[in-house]
């Protein structure tokens, strides 16, 4: 008796990639949004929607208030949930909460970022956008 070929189910594999469960705070001040560029990291001259990881026992509006202080110096208020972006890239799963906000107090002190700029509906594309900012982005552009 010949021996069978091995099913190629038996031999599948499952890579389950971590989740980093994060915030982001979409301000804005009339029809103007405000958008960082990363000035570190992996992913150092994109440009996102500041804000960051949440700790655990925050919720994600503390979380965000907390991240704006800290790369920001700011003081927000959070508003709406305006998506929920779900992102592979290559070694990690991101799902990050979106919020409208505004400024409550301070003036947008560049902690952490490398550049910052106000945008409008028109100039939304003009800067490179991380890839999971992108599908926001295009959400964020109708209410403009």
């Amino acid at each position: 008796m010949g021996q069978k070929e091995p099913s190629p189910l038996t031999h599948l594999e499952v890579i389950i990639l971590k989740t980093l469960h994060v915030v982001c705070a979409v301000i804005r001040k009339g029809n103007k949004i405000f958008a960082t560029q990363r000035g570190y990291g992996e992913f150092k001259d994109g440009w996102e929607f500041p804000g960051g990881k949440i700790e655990p026992g925050e919720t994600p509006q503390q979380a965000l208030a907390r991240e704006i202080r800290e790369e920001l110096d700011t003081e927000i208020k959070v508003g709406d949930l305006i998506d929920t972006v779900e992102y592979d890239y290559p070694n990690f799963h991101l799902s990050m909460q979106c919020f409208w906000c505004e400024v409550v107090s301070g003036k947008l002190t560049l902690l952490e970022a490398e550049d910052a700029r106000w945008l409008t509906k028109e100039s939304i594309g003009s800067v490179e956008w991380l890839p999971a900012d992108k599908e926001l982005v295009e959400k964020i552009a109708e209410e403009l």
